[in-house]
């Protein structure tokens, strides 16, 4: 493709070619989250209009931490507030965790101890057993989360309305309506305002949505895969049913051995880049290869 078409939409274009949403889940596991309500421009940190470059600074300070900063705010965005609400979650695979607080001062941001949360330790906040669901509106970054990510966050306000937020680019444009999961770091894609729901109330039960689980952030995507392969082949989808015990990677071989219940799985993934380019976002200026994951084998261990 050399022209870019205004209407086109990379969302429609990844369903119509029926591309896969497992193990594409960003990898992250340290999230900063800082209440915004916008607007926040093409790159939300930088173009937020925050004070005093306080979001050049807090982007070095989070880049140097590992840790993924991101905007959230209220889907009601008529109601401002006056302080700014903050949550660090790191999603550990086994023990997740949710900190949170209100700060009366933005510039309060820098005090943050970014390495403690980078390294998985505690910042400080106050401890909460909340799970908060983060849908990408960011149509600034890319049409198709503005277009699917909206009704999804007003089915999910209207439900939860504590723990909805809309949060700014989280990755995979193209699987739009997406939505962050925290403190488990779960990555849901393809959603739409009932399947949104459906996803919530599984979560609320303990339980995991396979159809739209795009990943768990604290894995490589081989991973991600491998561990929904694993979940479909014996029908598990309580959350913490699944524990990663190894992986060993050898050219575009996964290797993951996992632990469900007394008996220990082991999977092979292939993944290769498909060969065809594609225009993946919306907003890309050039075409990309559509990374391809390939189930091999599910075995259990002697």
């Amino acid at each position: 493709m050399t022209s870019r078409d205004p209407a086109f939409r990379c969302s429609t274009a990844s369903a119509l070619r029926d591309e896969p949403v497992t193990g594409t889940a960003s990898t992250v596991r340290a999230f900063l989250l800082i209440e915004h309500p916008g607007p926040w421009g093409v790159n939300a940190l930088r173009d937020a209009r925050l004070p005093d470059g306080l979001g050049d600074s807090l982007a070095r300070a989070a880049s140097a931490a590992r840790v993924r900063p991101l905007l959230v705010r209220r889907p009601d965005r008529a109601n401002r507030p006056d302080t700014t609400r903050v949550f660090a979650a790191f999603a550990h695979p086994t023990r997740p965790w949710l900190e949170t607080t209100v700060l009366p001062d933005l510039h309060q941001l820098l005090d943050l101890d970014l390495t403690a949360l980078g390294a998985g330790r505690s910042p400080g906040l106050t401890p909460s057993d909340a799970t908060i669901f983060c849908v990408c509106t960011h149509g600034r970054h890319d049409a198709c989360c503005a277009e699917r990510g909206r009704p999804v966050a007003t089915a999910l306000a209207a439900a939860h309305p504590d723990d909805t937020w809309e949060v700014s680019h989280i990755g995979g444009d193209r699987f739009a309506g997406n939505m962050l999961v925290l403190p488990h770091g779960l990555y849901y894609g393809r959603l739409d305002a009932e399947s949104s729901l459906a996803v919530a109330e599984a979560q609320a039960a303990g339980r995991l949505d396979l159809d739209h689980l795009r990943g768990r952030s604290s894995l490589a995507m081989p991973v991600q895969f491998a561990e929904i392969a694993l979940r479909r082949h014996l029908d598990e989808t309580r959350v913490d049913a699944v524990r990663l015990a190894s992986r060993r990677v050898t050219d575009d071989m996964t290797d993951a051995v996992f632990v469900v219940g007394d008996t220990r799985w082991a999977v092979q993934v292939r993944t290769a880049p498909g060969a065809e380019l594609r225009q993946l976002t919306c907003r890309a200026t050039r075409d990309n290869p559509v990374p391809l994951h390939e189930l091999v084998g599910i075995a259990p261990v002697d």
